[in-house]
């Protein structure tokens, strides 16, 4: 019984944690249902995504902090849409006000969206990381494996030496999670594998109502290559090694302003005591 208690309580705050993406998937499949007049569907999904965001801020959904990151994950997305779309690799065939060389803004929501998921699952259920990577190797990781997607179309395709390089590297690590006062763990790659997977799914949704449109699918509607779980594993693994960096670097700051202030505390202590001291001695 205590079992399920806790994994209807882990389903729970994954859904709440999910909030946005559910948002993003209802709106791309109203919209291809019901059509809305005055503004070409692209344009009323940024209104929506637009207006989504700013209730989510204000209900205290998410934190300021939060914004900061998942405004950094919109704008990574949108540079990875404009570089895709330029190189054939997907499209986006309707019309739309705010489609920017073809591709509209709302698509780096999508990529926000991913953020959003980590940053609210990290504080809903306080993950911890254990035997984390140096600074170095992580940034450095993460920033290859953006890289690779780009450079792959006029070099080598680096996707299976970066996969191997992240097993080594995150072999030992492992993400540990709090429900109901009790701490679990995950081996860190089983969940990049997860998450990877359920967004792959998440794509199938997405194309389906029209998100965008891979070649393969101009004809019709078809499954997107497993062959893309690599990819959204790979944008999962991006995704989390730069909030993780920047939530570490955040609990960094926060000792390091704990350990000025204990200083300062000390050396009040300490003049205090000096001048009662001295107080004494006149006496």
């Amino acid at each position: 019984m205590r079992m399920l208690n806790q994994l209807a309580r882990f389903g729970w705050e994954q859904a709440l944690s999910c909030l946005f993406p559910v948002v993003i998937f209802v709106s791309l499949a109203v919209t291809q249902i019901i059509p809305l007049p005055f503004l070409p569907r692209y344009d009323w999904l940024l209104l929506i995504f637009l207006l989504m965001q700013w209730w989510m801020v204000r209900s205290g959904m998410e934190t300021l902090d939060e914004l900061k990151v998942i405004t950094l994950f919109h704008l990574f997305g949108l540079g990875l849409e404009l570089y895709k779309v330029h190189m054939g690799s997907w499209a986006y065939p309707e019309e739309g006000y705010s489609k920017f060389f073809g591709v509209p803004l709302y698509s780096g929501f999508m990529y926000a969206s991913v953020a959003s998921y980590l940053c609210q699952a990290w504080r809903r259920l306080e993950v911890q990381l254990v035997k984390w990577p140096p600074f170095w190797m992580a940034t450095s990781l993460a920033v290859a494996i953006y890289l690779n997607f780009f450079t792959h179309h006029y070099w080598v395709d680096m996707r299976w030496w970066l996969s191997g390089l992240i097993i080594i590297v995150f072999w030992h690590s492992r993400v540990t999670y709090l429900l109901n006062g009790v701490r679990y763990q995950m081996p860190l790659a089983l969940s990049f594998v997860l998450i990877g997977f359920f967004i792959w799914i998440a794509e199938n949704i997405a194309t389906f109502f029209g998100a965008w449109q891979y070649p393969n699918q101009r004809e019709g509607w078809s499954l997107v290559h497993l062959g893309k779980v690599s990819s959204w594993l790979l944008l999962v693994i991006v995704s989390f090694l730069i909030v993780a960096t920047l939530k570490i670097v955040k609990a960094n700051k926060r000792v390091d302003s704990l350990h000025s202030e204990v200083d300062k505390n000390e050396n009040n202590r300490g003049d205090s005591f000096l001048a009662k001291s001295t107080q004494v001695e006149g006496m």
